[in-house]
């Protein structure tokens, strides 16, 4: 059995989680989603907030083993902090669809990106449902399903401005660390390109970036075949 740490964008819910982690229990491993909601309430530095509610949430699986990280989008910046602050041994790490952690640490959002942030804050600081910063017909396109869509959008948080300011660290721990790259969507392709390059075991799938949402059957498979070959001793990473 293994057991999987299933971090979700602090972006959006845990629901966007939860349909892989039947998958896992259903083939007899264990699972837990960590839920963020409440982290960008919790007041800097966010990423420290993030690390508690992960170790906590170790506390629900069954097994006191080692545990596989696996981050989502956002997230990918902050396994690097949650593996050195795990209360338990971390086995490998897979990055689905996931910005790489740069040596030292990393800024939440590229300069870009951040800029065009600061134009969506309300006055209060806080910042629309992630689903709001696009249009409808653009998450239309991402989760067909309007139950699925339904779902995931109620499960979202607003974030304060602030979470996308600040610098997450990556502690030297993690380059030591087992690690893999899941690609769910063309958007990630340089990431894809990148763990490649470098030895990373990797995989393609052809999907939106919340695929595990609309395709969990084949987004579990292709994970748990990723964790079987890192687990086996695949190569590790040293980006």
């Amino acid at each position: 059995m293994t057991a999987y740490v299933l971090v979700h964008s602090p972006a959006v819910g845990p629901s966007t989680w939860a349909s892989v982690a039947a998958l896992l229990h259903a083939r007899g491993d264990d699972a837990v989603v960590p839920d963020l909601r409440r982290v960008g309430s919790a007041g800097a530095p966010y990423w420290a907030s993030v690390v508690d509610v992960v170790g906590d949430a170790q506390g629900q699986l069954d097994d006191g083993g080692p545990v596989v990280l696996v981050g989502h989008s956002n997230s990918g910046l902050l396994l690097p902090a949650i593996a050195a602050g795990s209360p338990r041994e971390v086995a490998a790490a897979v990055l689905v669809d996931a910005a790489l952690p740069s040596r030292g640490s990393s800024p939440a959002a590229p300069a870009a990106f951040l800029d065009r942030l600061r134009t969506l804050a309300a006055s209060d600081g806080l910042l629309p449902r992630w689903t709001d910063w696009w249009s409808d017909a653009d998450v239309a396109e991402l989760l067909p399903d309007p139950e699925q869509r339904a779902r995931v959008v109620a499960d979202q948080p607003r974030l304060p401005l602030a979470y996308y300011e600040q610098q997450l660290p990556t502690p030297d721990a993690w380059w030591s660390l087992p690690r893999a790259y899941l690609r769910l969507s063309a958007a990630y392709d340089a990431e894809l390109d990148a763990a490649t390059a470098e030895g990373w075991p990797t995989a393609r799938l052809e999907g939106g970036h919340l695929h595990q949402v609309v395709a969990p059957d084949e987004v579990t498979s292709a994970m748990v075949g990723l964790v079987d070959r890192l687990v086996a001793g695949g190569p590790r990473g040293t980006r």
